[in-house]
């Protein structure tokens, strides 16, 4: 069986890809720019990722939730921003597998961190969360986001578009109406 070639970095332990570093996703990111919507999507990754570094080194420093909670509303402006572009994204993003998993990991980053930010050690006013914590569900929620860069590069390069260019070989009336069918699934 043939492993189809990856744009992230391989482990050479595990041979498996990886980055372990936000600077190594800066420059995966920066890689990313098939098309438009790939680098503005690789770019609000990155602000995305930058905001993460900010939260975690600010949890390590004082988790007092006056001290930290203005950084998790930043970070939750910043997540409702690029869930909303992530939402706008085109048919060939949205008809990927993935796109459902990174919204999903998008919005469960969200909801943590409003837990996180009405949560507090009994008796104090510290923050439960601790920057291992917020680190991890971070990671996961950058990786799904790669994950579905990733892909959506693999399926340009072997479809270059193939889906759009069978709805562009039907005469315009078929066009028409496979149009109005897929809105109205997507309602």
């Amino acid at each position: 069986m043939d492993t189809i070639p990856s744009r992230l970095p391989i482990d050479p332990l595990t041979n498996l890809p990886s980055i372990n570093t936000f600077d190594g996703l800066s420059n995966f990111l920066r890689q990313a720019v098939a098309d438009e919507d790939s680098r503005i999507f690789s770019e609000s990754m990155t602000e995305l990722a930058a905001r993460v570094e900010s939260v975690i080194s600010g949890l390590r420093r004082d988790r007092r939730r006056d001290a930290v909670a203005p950084a998790l509303m930043d970070m939750l402006t910043v997540l409702r921003d690029h869930r909303n572009f992530v939402v706008n994204l085109g048919l060939s993003w949205r008809g990927l597998y993935e796109y459902a998993g990174y919204l999903n990991a998008l919005n469960n980053f969200r909801v943590l961190i409003g837990q996180w930010l009405l949560d507090v050690e009994p008796w104090g006013d510290r923050l439960t969360v601790t920057p291992e914590d917020f680190a991890l569900v971070a990671w996961r929620t950058l990786g799904e986001g790669m994950l579905l860069i990733d892909m959506y590069e693999r399926w340009l390069e072997d479809d270059q578009g193939e889906e759009a260019s069978a709805l562009g070989g039907l005469d315009e009336p078929q066009r028409e109406r496979a149009l109005q069918w897929w809105h109205k699934l997507r309602l």
